[in-house]
């Protein structure tokens, strides 16, 4: 049944997904870091995966726009940039970036309502107005628990401790006089 339904998720990423992530915009996603170690392009995905597990899981799949929740799902966070980068401009980000996202997203694809509002709403609570249509609802609470599971997770936690333990190892190299 589990198999069945990872299928079928899938299949809902590359029916109504597959223009997005084509779009050379995406390579951007690729290589800006999003919640620890996962990258932008990876927890969009997560977030597309986990909004098509929620509406199936709760009966709703059936009452849905899919193809706005896929898509909304994968662009809600298609901001384009690195927001750890130390530009003025990106303090506030998480307030702010639905804003980017959306702009980027009508610029780079054709939008339905549903998709637009999703992608500029889905920081509720953060941001004070909820999203208007189900779709986006989705999308909001998919978000804020990939972003938990990925802020929080172990494997964050132990490639963060061997980076610092690499660079450590290097100092030490380096300053005494073990240069590579």
């Amino acid at each position: 049944m589990r198999a069945k339904k990872s299928v079928a998720i899938r299949r809902a990423i590359d029916d109504y997904g597959s223009e997005i992530l084509a779009n050379p915009h995406m390579e951007i996603e690729r290589h800006s870091l999003q919640h620890g170690t996962v990258t932008t392009y990876d927890h969009s995905l997560r977030v597309a995966r986990l909004s098509v597990r929620i509406a199936l899981f709760f009966h709703v799949w059936a009452h849905v726009d899919r193809s706005s929740l896929v898509r909304a799902a994968l662009l809600h966070d298609y901001f384009l940039y690195d927001w750890h980068d130390s530009e003025p401009w990106h303090r506030l980000h998480g307030f702010r970036h639905g804003g980017f996202a959306v702009r980027n997203a009508q610029r780079d694809f054709e939008l339905t309502a549903i998709e637009s509002n999703a992608i500029a709403r889905h920081m509720f609570p953060l941001t004070p107005i909820p999203p208007k249509y189900l779709e986006g609802v989705i999308v909001s609470v998919a978000d804020k628990i990939s972003a938990t599971q990925e802020t929080l997770s172990p494997q964050r936690f132990r490639t963060l401790h061997i980076a610092h333990m690499i660079g450590v190892i290097h100092t030490r190299f380096t300053h005494q006089g073990f240069h590579s």
